[in-house]
């Protein structure tokens, strides 16, 4: 996904732009376009192309985001806002995807206040896929297959309401056709007759990294749809003409009417267009993340001459884009990657045992899968969209006796298939879970994409160990130790953005069942941390501590439901306070785990407990910003520690 050629991961990094002007056009460029005497589509296709501009603008500002997809819609959508939709219609994607392309024609139209396109995935700005609470959108988005289901709610609702006024569009991906709720969905959906809802299939050919033919060939989908009784029709999504002719016209008695538009990723920018891409390429560059320097300077000039030469033709005066100074994306120096580790990690485990296998769900750039997969084609699986397929494989393939290792996102791969994960632990066999994006950072992509109730999930599960490394070190230990030692089932969290390091969590390397390391201590209370991003807070807060007459024992573990108590009881000593601080919610997260395991072996005996961590739904916005929104900053830590402390002193 865009940067993550070398790992450093699509939705985890913050690519850097700094030191170019970046720009974009103001409303009033829209606005001139609009009210041209020019027809339709002449309007329609600079639009589209300065709505491209304030997208690169907006991913480039904001260090992440989706290029490729909105680029590819952006014809779609243009067409549909300024010449399909009325004031009693609704449209929304499905895949989410494309939210800065969507940012880009609603703001320019004045549906969400034009100023936001400055603060994509900010806090108080426009989130990293579309949420109900913004204006426009009229449900939420990022996880994928659910919009056709979405579209029927709607529907019966308003059946219930009397109100039959309006169509439905919803634009869907082409790889988010892998997802089995997506057909589900089309069944009882072809039972409908009024003729109100049309799905678009963004059909640009390419999932998040690379061919859908690669990953799970469609076939025909002309026929599959078809079969399932929906009127079909096909188009080029870029040909305004042949879109305006099947958007306007009438669906047969009625059924519900899906568009196969045929689409470029990265439409609009010659070298972003997936079809420059060469023979030998496999891989995608530009579906997700910032452009670097070069490739904006690029675009932008692309971009900008491609308007000019439109805005001549049709004798309009566009003003020039207008220049803006950013704040630099920066990334500390003193940072570690787990995935790297991780990625040889799982190339070690595989080299020394043949019954290691490994199984992607279309995430092989992210979770740092391509070296395996280049060493041993034969143990890959690529699984494409599809995570309860994946799973299920997975179990089987553990009866027979091999170990199986599972990637994805861990906010998909926890959830989407639980009921196949508790199948698996029902049934035996060992199968090795590995969630990337772990936790409540990155903030960008918002809380679709943000792992905040895995654990909660996966503690729910019999014979299930959960561990979540604290550093790079010990991410190799972790994938071992699952490998080689374990008797059960593990899951293991992964933490996907740079994280800074002190010199004593760099050194941790402890790895002992049920147990953990004391990386500073001192006489007034515990902290108790899991994982590199709050462990490192945890450092910082002590030091503020400290300067308060505080002293803390910072207690570091991987180990999230596997507790050696009488180990603790030695470590907790006389401390009369212990503070568990966890990148997850603290509603039956590993906090309350090690709470209950204090309180059933007598520990919280005249000690008081502070569970610390995330308390409501997950802000989007930059790092920093969803720290402090949900106060995990060490000063505000600090300040929680020292209230709660002083109460009970």
């Amino acid at each position: 996904m865009g940067e993550q050629i070398t790992y450093s991961l699509s939705e985890a990094i913050e690519e850097s732009t700094t030191d170019i002007p970046l720009c974009y056009f103001t409303k009033e460029a829209f606005d001139i376009v609009r009210e041209t005497e020019n027809t339709a589509i002449q309007k329609t296709k600079i639009f589209a192309q300065l709505a491209r501009l304030n997208a690169l603008y907006m991913i480039a500002k904001a260090g992440s985001g989706h290029l490729g997809s909105s680029f590819s819609s952006l014809d779609i959508v243009s067409w549909l806002y300024l010449n399909v939709l009325k004031s009693e219609d609704r449209y929304y994607s499905s895949k989410g995807h494309d939210s800065p392309g969507l940012y880009a024609v609603q703001s320019a139209l004045g549906i969400i206040p034009f100023d936001k396109i400055h603060g994509l995935r900010r806090i108080d700005g426009l989130p990293g896929h579309p949420d109900v609470n913004t204006p426009g959108a009229h449900t939420n988005t990022g996880s994928l297959g659910m919009g056709v289901s979405k579209a029927k709610g709607f529907l019966f609702a308003d059946d219930l309401s009397g109100k039959h006024d309006g169509r439905l569009f919803v634009l869907t991906g082409d790889g988010e056709l892998q997802e089995g709720q997506f057909w589900e969905s089309l069944v009882t959906a072809s039972r409908l007759r009024n003729g109100r809802l049309t799905v678009i299939v963004d059909h640009n050919k390419i999932q998040s990294d690379t061919y859908v033919r690669s990953v799970s060939d469609l076939g025909d989908l002309e026929a599959k749809f078809a079969s399932f009784g929906w009127d079909v029709s096909r188009c080029d999504g870029h040909d305004y003409e042949a879109l305006e002719q099947l958007l306007n016209s009438q669906s047969k008695d009625g059924r519900p009417k899906v568009i196969i538009a045929d689409t470029i990723k990265g439409k609009g920018v010659s070298f972003m267009e997936h079809t420059s891409m060469k023979p030998e390429q496999e891989f995608y560059k530009y579906h997700s993340g910032a452009p670097g320097q070069d490739d904006y300077k690029s675009a932008i000039q692309e971009l900008v001459t491609d308007i000019n030469e439109k805005a001549f033709i049709l004798k309009l005066k566009i003003p020039n884009p207008t220049d803006i100074n950013i704040e630099p994306l920066t990334i500390s120096k003193n940072t570690e990657r787990m995935v790297p580790a991780y990625s040889e990690a799982i190339l070690n485990a595989a080299r020394s045992n043949n019954k290691v296998v490994a199984l992607d769900a279309d995430l092989i750039l992210d979770t740092g899968l391509i070296p395996f997969k280049e060493e041993f084609p034969e143990r890959f699986i690529e699984c494409g969209i599809a995570e309860q397929d994946m799973v299920s494989q997975a179990g089987t393939i553990a009866l027979a006796g091999y170990i199986p290792i599972v990637h994805s996102f861990a906010c998909f791969l926890t959830t989407r298939p639980s009921e196949q994960i508790y199948n698996n632990c029902s049934q035996g066999g060992k199968v090795i879970y590995v969630g990337s994006l772990a936790g409540v950072l990155p903030g960008g992509p918002g809380h679709s994409h943000q792992a905040v109730r895995d654990i909660a999930g996966m503690l729910s599960m019999p014979n299930m160990t959960i561990l979540e490394p604290i550093n790079a070190k010990q991410v190799a230990s972790a994938l071992s130790w699952a490998v080689n030692d374990s008797n059960e089932s593990v899951y293991i969290r992964l933490t996907s953005i740079p994280y800074e390091q002190t010199t004593e969590l760099s050194q941790v390397s402890k790895f002992i069942p049920g147990q953990g390391e004391c990386v500073r201590k001192g006489d007034d209370l515990m902290i108790i941390c899991f994982g590199p991003i709050l462990s490192f807070q945890a450092m910082q807060t002590a030091e503020i501590l400290a300067d308060n007459g505080i002293e803390s024992t910072i207690l570091v573990t991987p180990w999230i439901n596997r507790i050696d108590t009488s180990w603790l009881r030695r470590i907790l000593g006389n401390l009369p306070l212990v503070v568990t601080l966890e990148n997850h919610f603290t509603e039956s997260g590993a906090g309350s785990y090690y709470v209950k395991s204090m309180a059933n072996s007598g520990l919280l005996k005249n000690r008081k407990v502070l569970t610390l961590g995330v308390d409501e739904l997950p802000a989007c916005g930059s790092n920093d910003e969803v720290l402090a929104f949900h106060g995990l900053t060490a000063n505000m830590l600090a300040s929680n520690i020292i209230e709660k402390h002083l109460s009970q002193s």
